[in-house]
């Protein structure tokens, strides 16, 4: 919207530098609207999270330019601030931009921030035993997804779904049997422990760069979707991430769906625990039997761009 400022902080890392290199496309049609624009550098997660708070403060539009790591940080730094945040995709998997309907052309994106306005979307809240509360914006998760996460990270591949999909079979050949137990404090638990691969606590319906591993997800409902994979044999674990890329995989016998405000998960042995496609600090790893408490924090956050709750359609490319 005209008139408005804009503090842009580009993650330099992501994807080798392609935040910046989209800012031209970006810039130009902010500037032409007489838009001020200040453009940052971030040197780490926790230095955009600063930037981020302090623009805020100084009443700027927030928008993040990387990916789902750099998103979530800067969500919960401008949540507290009480600010506005806008993106602009530009990372691995860009999974919460996808959910808010946020096209991954950069000066389609910016368009988007020109429209004016913004709404409430929740975050979630998590924390490991006693540890401080971490906030974050699409997921969280335990089991294969975290460790093909660590391995899609470091991965030379081609970013997008097959990365994570060639990352998600090298973490399922190495993977041990292990047991979680997930309280969602509703029947049929508390404190139901199954033998498997996964569980998944969703805001966002897609992960691992355009899965829709919780396709009935909302950003707005003030919900969690809690996603779980039983079952031992690796081969169904496959069969699970084959129908994943379409969104078919929870009619299977093996996934588990429940929705809940807030879920408790704990593992038998230790694991990495991840978000929005990093590692989750104080969980890296998770202890065994250590609780890992997630909750849906309803509206914490105030998105630039009239999003919708659910992406209307097909994703928009990442």
């Amino acid at each position: 919207m005209t008139g408005d400022a804009y503090c842009f902080v580009v993650n330099p890392a992501a994807r080798r530098g392609r935040g910046m290199r989209r800012m031209p496309a970006v810039l130009g049609p902010l500037s032409a609207a007489g838009a001020t624009v200040r453009v940052e550098e971030s040197s780490s997660l926790a230095h955009a999270a600063t930037v981020a708070a302090e623009a805020a403060d100084r009443g700027e539009i927030v928008v993040a330019v990387g990916g789902d790591g750099t998103v979530g940080r800067m969500a919960a730094a401008v949540a507290a601030a009480g600010g506005v945040l806008g993106i602009i995709p530009a990372g691995r998997g860009n999974d919460f931009a996808r959910m808010l309907g946020i096209p991954a052309d950069p000066a389609r994106a910016a368009a988007v921030l020109l429209r004016g306005g913004h709404r409430l979307v929740d975050l979630i809240g998590v924390r490991a035993g006693d540890g401080p509360e971490h906030v974050v914006a699409g997921s969280v998760y335990l089991g294969i997804p975290s460790e093909g996460a660590r391995i899609a990270a470091a991965s030379r591949l081609p970013p997008g779904a097959l990365a994570y999909q060639v990352a998600g079979l090298r973490a399922l050949a190495a993977w041990q049997p292990a047991s979680f137990t997930v309280d969602t404090g509703t029947p049929p638990g508390p404190g139901d422990s199954f033998g498997g691969f996964c569980v998944v606590v969703a805001n966002s319906a897609y992960f691992a760069g355009g899965t829709p591993a919780a396709p009935d997800a909302d950003v707005t409902d003030g919900l969690l979707d809690v996603v779980t994979v039983s079952d031992g044999r690796k081969l169904s674990f496959v069969r699970v991430m084959l129908l994943a890329g379409r969104g078919k995989h929870t009619r299977l016998a093996q996934v588990g769906v429940a929705r809940a405000a807030s879920v408790t998960v704990r593992a038998d042995r230790a694991m990495l625990a991840g978000a929005d496609g990093e590692p989750l600090p104080d969980a890296c790893p998770l202890a065994t039997g250590i609780p890992l408490r997630i909750r849906a924090l309803p509206g914490a956050l105030r998105v630039a761009g009239p999003v919708a709750g659910r992406p209307p359609g097909p994703a928009p490319g990442g």
